[in-house]
């Protein structure tokens, strides 16, 4: 088949607002999408389909079951591999103008700034608040805008942060409307979500990029848009330009923007959801959940939200092995070596996979 940038663009370079120019200057841009799960990968498909020359994916994950009811462009057989591989093998199907590759490593403050010195335009899919800030504050402190985008059940938020404005200054960023990392917000998997809102905020993170890109129409900066998908509502935040480069690279040296579910987690301190379903009557074994919303197929002994978790106030019983439990078994984690750390010989386990892994 004899496929042409016109023949392949042609709805496309047909609205005047983007022509031959609008669509050159896709070609000639390169995006990196962070994320590749309900958000990334619907942005990174969207995105090679309008033509945009370079895209380059990151995202350490791989794909789950319970993924597909969101992140309709991976199926029943990629389950258990890596999304950033069977995402590029899709992009590569569908976009021929398109040089697609990806990394398997999980984003951090020591890789971020080679990352992303490289891309015109950063795209947020993360569903990582620790990530989200390092992504949001090596931007600022590089230039470079962020398209940034975020789920809460119901509810989606869009953003084009650090945008370079007409006075030379840049427009807000995500500090600017959040200032500070919170602690007790659950991710998707913790406080669910519909596919309908994920899908809603993904292509709304693709305008932002092809209107940044193209420079037609009017970016959401300096404001942060909130949409209701069950009451259809959205409202518009203001946001004005305080938290500017030289505050951001003081917060960047002091944070560490860590995020337990981007580590490798230590094999001996593990119990499978089956030898935990053997155990689980056991006198010895205390159960402990570190997330106050979760629903547990079984009884727990405890319930301490991890942001309340302190090892020092642990009241400790080394006859006991205590196990650690949360939705997806990184808080739990998180639980668990804050107790070694204090009680180097207590028995201490984390269930692997969490709620998510036991319930299969």
């Amino acid at each position: 088949m004899n496929v042409t940038k016109k023949n392949l663009f042609k709805r496309q370079i047909t609205l005047p607002e983007i022509g031959e120019i609008g669509q050159q200057k896709l070609q000639d841009a390169s995006v990196l999408v962070v994320g590749c799960g309900g958000l990334g990968s619907p942005v990174a498909v969207y995105l090679a389909s309008s033509g945009i020359g370079k895209i380059h994916l990151v995202d350490f994950d791989f794909v789950d079951i319970s993924n597909l009811h969101r992140q309709v462009f991976y199926s029943l057989d990629d389950v258990g591999k890596s999304k950033v591989a069977v995402l590029s093998a899709f992009i590569k199907k569908r976009a021929p103008f398109t040089e697609v590759s990806f990394t398997t490593k999980p984003i951090t403050k020591e890789n971020v700034f080679d990352l992303i010195s490289e891309f015109d335009i950063v795209v947020d899919g993360t569903d990582s608040l620790p990530t989200k800030y390092l992504l949001n504050d090596a931007c600022v402190l590089k230039n470079k805008p962020l398209v940034y985008g975020s789920l809460y059940k119901f509810d989606g938020y869009v953003a084009s942060f650090n945008v370079l404005q007409k006075d030379g200054s840049y427009s807000a960023n995500l500090r600017d409307a959040f200032p500070e990392i919170a602690t007790d917000i659950p991710n998707c998997s913790e406080a669910g979500t519909m596919n309908s809102i994920v899908g809603m905020i993904a292509t709304q993170q693709v305008n932002e990029v092809l209107k940044l890109i193209t420079g037609i129409g009017k970016p959401l900066a300096n404001e942060l848009l909130i949409y209701n998908s069950l009451q259809n509502t959205q409202l518009k935040m203001k946001l004005k330009s305080k938290f500017l480069k030289d505050k951001i690279a003081k917060l960047f040296k002091m944070q560490t923007y860590f995020d337990a579910a981007c580590t490798v987690q230590n094999s001996d301190w593990q119990i499978s959801s089956e030898d935990l379903r053997v155990k689980l009557n056991d006198s010895d074994i205390e159960l402990i959940a570190v997330l106050s919303n979760l629903k547990l197929p079984f009884k727990v002994h405890q319930t301490i939200p991890i942001h309340q978790f302190d090892a020092e106030k642990f009241d400790v019983d080394y006859t006991k092995t205590y196990v650690m439990v949360c939705q997806r078994g990184f808080n739990s984690y998180k639980a668990t070596k804050l107790l070694k750390k204090k009680y180097p010989k207590l028995n201490v386990l984390n269930l692997s996979g969490g709620i998510s892994s036991y319930n299969k």
